[in-house]
């Protein structure tokens, strides 16, 4: 096995430890905040592949030694003896695409694919492998071709011996794979976060809310590449505030959530044509609103702006003490039976999961 499966088949085991566990991961902060660029680093306790190990010679062992049937083994000790020098075991660090990540999300939740809509007017490149040829980089040798090439040329020659067959491919058995860069359409999208930060909205509500959106970014990222993503928060006011700001930040104000779907809304109209761009805003909020006809008022921009011109409008109500709790009645009262407002009720960390089941799993 050469060392290239060797590491495959370590991956895997990773990826199956990662799944197995997957709840875990998502509901808690340390892997995200061990991002590269668009690799995650997760720690996952020591994995070892089972192998007989031999200890230095002359140092006794099983069936060794001036031991007698029936003495004790290991005698405890009395604790004073000097600490060790040898290094501890530490937890391993695995690192993933986010890709990969949104791979395992998506089996996990048994997610759908999205269908992008509007213009595929973004053409980005993609290698297609195309076929063979007798030249070409060390690192696009082709196995199969090259063994079969080596083989024939021992069977034409008569040297092959089935009793011994060791086949030794030279210069002129290798194969390399040919490929050609091609355009594909690229449909754009664009996520807009919006999240209150009234006095209700504790910290533990901004934790629950930054994990569900990295993992929201993921899944969206596997569909678009080049995803955009931008960051409104509000109490009373709405601004736009950059990925930093929008996690950190608490007001102790009152609550007017159409402030920021007006905002939403600009944002959209300046920079995001509705018939050429894939537009997700997310609304997190523990569901207080300052006012009845606020309410009302969100109702008439989400009719007549956001679901004719959006994939669909999504609605996440993080559980708080402090929180009432009736935005999301409201929002489920006055759109019962229409699949492009989609809601959701975020009781803790360990239902961020069936969260983003909510949010995704409709295909939008």
């Amino acid at each position: 096995m050469s060392i290239k499966e060797d590491h495959n088949r370590f991956r895997d085991i990773i990826r199956g430890k990662i799944k197995q566990d997957f709840k875990r991961f998502v509901s808690q902060g340390e892997m995200i905040g061990k991002r590269e660029k668009d690799f995650v680093k997760i720690p996952l306790p020591h994995i070892e592949i089972p192998t007989f190990r031999y200890g230095p010679k002359q140092q006794g062992g099983v069936g060794q030694g001036e031991g007698k049937p029936g003495e004790a083994i290991g005698e405890p000790g009395d604790g004073k003896g000097q600490a060790g020098n040898n290094p501890g075991e530490h937890m391993m660090e695995a690192e993933f695409t986010i890709e990969e990540l949104a791979d395992i999300l998506g089996e996990t939740l048994e997610l759908p694919n999205i269908k992008p809509k509007g213009n595929k007017s973004v053409e980005t490149s993609k290698t297609k492998y195309s076929g063979l040829s007798n030249i070409g980089p060390e690192g696009l040798r082709h196995f199969r071709s090259s063994y079969k090439k080596a083989l024939k040329r021992y069977i034409a020659s008569g040297i092959y011996d089935a009793k011994d067959p060791v086949i030794i491919p030279i210069r002129k058995d290798l194969r390399f794979r040919t490929f050609k860069t091609i355009l594909k359409p690229q449909a754009k999208a664009v996520v807009i976060y919006m999240m209150d930060v009234s006095g209700s909205m504790g910290d533990e509500q901004k934790e629950i809310v930054r994990l569900e959106s990295f993992w929201i970014n993921a899944w969206l990222k596997k569909h678009y590449k080049g995803l955009e993503t931008r960051f409104i928060i509000h109490d009373a006011a709405a601004k736009e505030v950059d990925e930093q700001t929008f996690f950190k930040t608490s007001e102790s104000g009152g609550t007017l959530i159409s402030s920021a779907y007006k905002l939403c809304q600009n944002i959209i109209e300046t920079d995001y044509p509705p018939s050429q761009w894939n537009i997700y805003p997310f609304h997190f909020s523990d569901g207080d609103n300052w006012s009845g006809e606020d309410t009302r008022l969100c109702v008439k921009l989400l009719t007549d702006f956001f679901l004719p011109n959006c994939n669909a409008f999504f609605y996440g109500q993080v559980e708080s003490k402090y929180g009432s709790g009736q935005f999301l009645k409201d929002l489920q009262k006055e759109f019962p039976n229409d699949d492009r407002v989609i809601t959701s009720q975020i009781e803790g960390r360990d239902k961020i999961l069936d969260s983003i089941k909510d949010f995704l799993g409709k295909g939008k």
